[in-house]
């Protein structure tokens, strides 16, 4: 069974990662970046739109189920045959 303490942290780190999935697409970190410099034909598929929202959805996915972790308490039920 997992501590509360550990619990509690993996699911900060699953919505902090969730939330830096839905913005930095739309930030100029992204267009800005070693692999497209080193790579320009990369930037065509980075910059797209459609690519971006994906991976925001993803982000807003990861938000949800980290917010449902949160909300969901489990217990463990103990069964003696």
């Amino acid at each position: 069974m997992m501590s509360r303490a550990v619990r509690l942290l993996l699911v900060v780190l699953w919505l902090v990662l969730g939330l830096a999935l839905i913005l930095v697409p739309w930030l100029d970190i992204w267009e800005a970046n070693y692999f497209l410099y080193t790579y320009p034909a990369l930037a065509l598929v980075l910059k797209n739109a459609f690519l971006r929202g994906a991976v925001s959805g993803l982000g807003f996915m990861d938000v949800m189920m980290s917010l449902e972790a949160f909300r969901r308490r489990t217990t463990t039920v103990a069964t003696h045959l």
